[in-house]
C-alpha cells in the first residue's frame, strides 16, 4: 500500500507541482489538497492520510493553528514547508513545538525547475516520517576536507568508560531536534558547572532563531555561535546553520566557526564537532546523540571512545527517527541508552 499525503498550500502553482513530485514515486500517493488549515481539518477527518505536507503562512488557518488542531483530534506525522528567513524559522518551530515532526525549505525556484535533489529529498522525507522505519541510519559520509581529517580513526582499542567527571558537554541531533533538545536543556539548572556545545541539522537562519527561542525557555545561556566565542559553565552554543562548530587546537577554550566544505554532507555536523573535541578534551567529554536520520555523530564518537570520553544515546522507543542513536548503539559506542525524558536530569547528575 502507497503512503497517503494530504498536501496543505493555498498556492495553486505548489499544489500542482506538489502532486507532479510526490506522484513521481510509486510508494507515495496524493490522496486529497486542501486550501487551508481548516479545509485541512476536514480533509483529514474525511481521508484519514497517512502524512500532510502543511504550508504555515495561509487565510482562515494558518499551519500552526492548523498542527495544534490536528494533533489534539487525529495525530498525523506532519512535514512542514517553511521559509529560508529568520521569521519562517522562528514560525517553523512553533509548528515543531505543535507536534510536526520536521520541515522542508519551500524554495519556489527550486519546484519550478524540477529539482531532483528536492524530488529525492521530499520522497525521503515523506517516506521516512509517515512510516518512521527502525533502519534510518545510514552509511557515514566520507570526509576529505583538510582541516576534517582527525575524522578518520586510528587503529586503537577501545577503552572502557572513563571514571573521570567530563568537563564538556557535547549533544547532537537531526529530525526531531528541537524538540529533544529543548526537552534536555530546560531541565538543566541555572549553575550548570560545564559549557554545552549543540549541533542542530538546521540551514542558516534556523539556528539563531532556535537559540534565541531556547534561551528564552531554559534556565541555562544559550546563544548561537560565533567564530572566537570562549566556553564557560551554563553557557549553551549552538552551531550555526551551513557551517562547522570546532574547538581551538591551542587549548585556550574558544570554539572556532568553519565556512562550508562541499565535501561535508551535513553542516553543521556532530562528527566534526565530536572529533575536534576528542583532540582537545579527550576522555573529559559527556557525548549525546538525539533522535535523528542517518549517522552523522558515529564516526566522531568512535574517536571520542577511543580517548575514554562517554557517550549516551537516546532510546529507539522516545526517537522521532532512530538513525543516529541507533548508529552510535549498534557500533557498540553507548555507555547508556536513555529515554528522552531521563536524560537531561542524568546530564546534571552525572556532572554534579
Amino acid at each position: 500500500m502507497p503512503v497517503r499525503v494530504l498536501i496543505v498550500d493555498d498556492s495553486h502553482f505548489f499544489q500542482t507541482r506538489l502532486k507532479d513530485i510526490i506522484g513521481q514515486n510509486a510508494s507515495l500517493q496524493v490522496v486529497g489538497v486542501a486550501s487551508n488549515g481548516r479545509e485541512a481539518l476536514d480533509k483529514v477527518r474525511e481521508l484519514k492520510p497517512d502524512i500532510i505536507t502543511m504550508d504555515f503562512e495561509m487565510p482562515v488557518m494558518d499551519g500552526v493553528t492548523a498542527v495544534k488542531h490536528i494533533m489534539a483530534e487525529q495525530p498525523t506525522p506532519i512535514l512542514m514547508f517553511s521559509s529560508l528567513t529568520y521569521e519562517g524559522a522562528r514560525i517553523t518551530l512553533d509548528a515543531l513545538a505543535a507536534g510536526a515532526l520536521d520541515f522542508i525549505p519551500k524554495d519556489f525556484a527550486e519546484v519550478s525547475r524540477n529539482s531532483i535533489t528536492l524530488t529525492q529529498k521530499l520522497h525521503e522525507r515523506l517516506l521516512t516520517l509517515a512510516r518512521k522505519p527502525q533502519e534510518a541510519a545510514k552509511p557515514a559520509p566520507k570526509v576529505t576536507a583538510p582541516e576534517v581529517d582527525f575524522i578518520k580513526p586510528p587503529p586503537r582499542p577501545i577503552p572502557r568508560r572513563s571514571a573521570v567527571k567530563p568537563k564538556l558537554v557535547i549533544i547532537g541531533a537531526s529530525t526531531g531536534g528541537p524538540v529533544a533538545l529543548t526537552d534536555v536543556l530546560t531541565k538543566l539548572p541555572r549553575n550548570f558547572p560545564l559549557p554545552l556545545l549543540l549541533v542542530q541539522h538546521m540551514p542558516e537562519n534556523f539556528t539563531k532563531a532556535f537559540a534565541e527561542r531556547l534561551n528564552k525557555q531554559c534556565a541555562i545561556e544559550v546563544r548561537e555561535a560565533v567564530d572566537g566565542d570562549q566556553l564557560r559553565p551554563g553557557l549553551a552554543l549552538l552551531a550555526p546553520g551551513g557551517k562547522q562548530m570546532m574547538l581551538d587546537k591551542r587549548g585556550n577554550g574558544a570554539v572556532k566557526i568553519m565556512p562550508d566544505d562541499a565535501r561535508v554532507n551535513y553542516k553543521p555536523s556532530l562528527d566534526i564537532t565530536f572529533g575536534s573535541a576528542a583532540n582537545c578534551y579527550g576522555d573529559r567529554v559527556l557525548g549525546v546523540v538525539l533522535t535523528g536520520m542517518g549517522s552523522d555523530g558515529c564516526k566522531g564518537a568512535e574517536l571520542l571512545k577511543q580517548r575514554g570520553a562517554q557517550i549516551w544515546s537516546q532510546d529507539q522507543a522516545s526517537c522521532v527517527i532512530y538513525g543516529m542513536p541507533m548508529a552510535v548503539a549498534r557500533a557498540k559506542l553507548t555507555d547508556r541508552v536513555l529515554p528522552l525524558k531521563d536524560i537531561g536530569r542524568a546530564i546534571s547528575d552525572e556532572v554534579g
